[in-house]
């Protein structure tokens, strides 16, 4: 009996990993395919080339317009959201769902390999956006309201300084701060926004040596105590 005890275990714990393995895997594989770099292969440009550098929305706005950027928006957002509310229930042939599995820890395993994979994007040299769009998506699939807080406190640090990287870094930490005030016991919750808003704020580094050094655009078109003729 005790054989066959030791038997089960071990044959079940690597489909435990495989599961969880491979839809990590995938996640962040999804999160590898950039909404601006897809688009800019369309259009003939890499937008890591203009602008700031960053193939994200904002750089995506400011160097070919609303239209490109609400696609590029549009990818980020939707990859983030299926690998957080889609793939972890996603039926993989072979690989059978093993309740053993936490799905709360599963989905936010998910929803990181995603941001992970935008941070650093295997099919563009690792060289990819900074999270903030791919880590609204992952929200509105896991708990919506917590999106609500991320773009609002994007929205109050945007207007009141027009820094658009500072606003990013700003709605990833609101989101930790709002579990931690409301749900403090939804630990893979709290784990996954604690992570992804440090991910969030390194990605924004060199936004912030700008904003140190006073070199950094503003959004006066947001920014409501600042200049209306011109961008900064």
């Amino acid at each position: 009996m005790a054989d066959a005890k030791i038997g089960a275990r071990s044959t079940r714990e690597p489909q435990e990993l495989l599961e969880l393995g491979l839809k990590t895997l995938i996640g962040y594989l999804l999160g590898s395919l950039m909404g601006a770099l897809l688009v800019g292969r369309f259009r003939g440009v890499d937008i890591r080339e203009q602008g700031s550098g960053n193939p994200g929305g904002t750089n995506a706005l400011r160097t070919q317009g609303i239209g490109f950027a609400a696609i590029t928006v549009l990818i980020d957002v939707g990859k983030g959201w299926f690998a957080a509310g889609c793939l972890p229930t996603l039926e993989i042939p072979g690989i059978a769902a093993d309740p053993a599995i936490d799905r709360d820890w599963l989905a936010v395993s998910c929803a990181a390999a995603a941001i992970v994979g935008h941070v650093w994007p295997q099919f563009f040299g690792f060289r990819g956006g900074k999270g903030g769009a791919t880590l609204i998506g992952t929200l509105l699939a896991l708990v919506p309201v917590l999106a609500a807080f991320a773009i609002a406190g994007w929205l109050v640090v945007v207007m009141l300084t027009g820094y658009v990287g500072l606003a990013t870094i700003a709605g990833a930490v609101s989101v930790p701060a709002a579990i931690a005030l409301t749900d403090p016991d939804a630990t893979p919750l709290l784990v996954f926004s604690l992570a992804m808003a440090v991910l969030v704020a390194w990605a924004h580094r060199s936004n912030i040596v700008r904003m140190r050094a006073g070199t950094e655009p503003h959004s006066n078109r947001l920014w409501l105590f600042g200049p209306r003729e011109r961008e900064r």
